[in-house]
């Protein structure tokens, strides 16, 4: 007899998830993590009082009712409500698109102005098209929104995510663009949304509460003895790397940031400012601060702390964040999935075992039905 039931690579809310429900269900578990700490990209540090989204801004949201209530069991969660603005050569917009981003870019007050407004600019991008489907992003964008909330809110935010022209990305990258023909600056439409209250190592460590863990602990350092200690495997780290990039490498992209301590209690008054325009270098700038302090409280903690974020390549040796979302990529990814499909008792689960951008509430959901399917 082995001494686990699953060997879990990987601590981040997939893994995390499934050690629970198999806990749950009195299975033995083992998790570990290559990193010095547990949580995988939702692990905050706590600076100046401050929970710091150590690897970028992580907002809750879900229209699932059990899922709002499985989380908040394990965590009570905040009222936080994401509000972003976009800061395109020095002036704001609020986002997503709706009726104060179209007063703040026309003057339009009405939602019928608006909509005249938008339809004028798509109809001279069909005209332009003559009749043909878009052949690229940009095409795809103008045929949605329009030329100037494209120029001003994506173009230059998109090129610095991907790191190439819109020109040169694929038009199904942009399937629509929600326009709000009201004055809502919710980012999401989903029922609930929020922060965990004190972070989300606090959601990790309740979800890992009596399970074994080890972090500073690699996998692929000692992959025979690691394969040994338990009859099944649940592995959330790269697909490819798991079969050693046998069938060639699948690419990402990934992001830096550039963290600095403020000596002030309110640096830009709202957790995330995108910076639209393309010669400014980084994408968008947190301020973590505002993710769990809200009004007067804000204030009493007198520093803030807040995050650069750019977008790059990756290479070998930095983290792998993003997906890139292209024909070649996809059918490697496939490959791989066609392998991992072969293999008894090994599992694969996540961002980057399935090769896909995933939001936190389906990376929960997908571990549970995970469980519910071979538990």
């Amino acid at each position: 007899m082995k001494p686990y039931h699953y060997l879990i690579v990987g601590s981040g809310l997939f893994g995390a998830t499934f050690a629970y429900w198999a806990k749950q269900s009195g299975k033995k578990c083992l998790v570990i993590d290559k990193r010095p700490q547990l949580g995988g990209n939702v692990y905050c540090e706590l600076t100046e009082g401050i929970n710091v989204h150590k690897y970028g801004a992580h907002i809750f949201h879900t229209s699932n009712k059990e899922l709002w209530d499985f989380v908040n069991n394990i965590v009570p969660f905040n009222r936080y409500t994401n509000c972003p603005v976009a800061n395109f050569e020095g002036k704001l917009y609020n986002l997503p698109f709706n009726m104060n981003t179209f007063y703040q870019m026309w003057g339009v007050t009405t939602p019928m102005q608006a909509e005249e407004k938008i339809a004028e600019q798509k109809a001279e991008a069909l005209a332009m098209l003559n009749g043909r489907e878009p052949q690229n992003l940009e095409e795809q964008a103008l045929t949605l929104v329009g030329k100037d909330i494209y120029e001003k809110l994506i173009k230059g935010y998109t090129e610095k995510q991907w790191g190439r022209p819109c020109t040169e990305l694929p038009a199904f990258i942009i399937r629509r663009l929600p326009v709000r023909l009201i004055f809502d600056n919710n980012y999401f439409n989903d029922k609930y949304q929020g922060i965990p209250e004190g972070g989300y190592n606090k959601l990790v460590a309740g979800l890992l509460d009596g399970i074994d863990t080890m972090v500073d602990t690699d996998f692929f350092a000692d992959r025979e003895k690691w394969e040994s200690v338990a009859e099944n495997i649940i592995f959330t780290g790269k697909i490819d790397e798991y079969f050693n990039y046998s069938l060639g490498k699948l690419e990402y992209r990934t992001v830096r940031f550039e963290t600095e301590i403020l000596d002030t209690p309110n640096y830009q008054g709202n957790a995330v400012i995108n910076y639209t325009s393309r010669d400014i270098p980084y994408t968008r700038v947190i301020e973590h601060k505002h993710f769990e302090m809200f009004g007067a409280e804000v204030y009493d903690c007198p520093k803030t702390v807040t995050s650069k974020e750019f977008s790059t390549e990756w290479t070998d040796g930095m983290e792998p964040f993003y997906p890139v979302n292209d024909e070649k990529n996809a059918s490697l990814y496939e490959q791989y999935r066609t392998l991992a499909d072969s293999i008894d008792n090994v599992y694969f689960g996540g961002r980057l075992a399935e090769y896909k951008y995933y939001d936190m509430a389906p990376t929960i959901e997908a571990a549970m039905k995970l469980w519910e399917r071979i538990g």
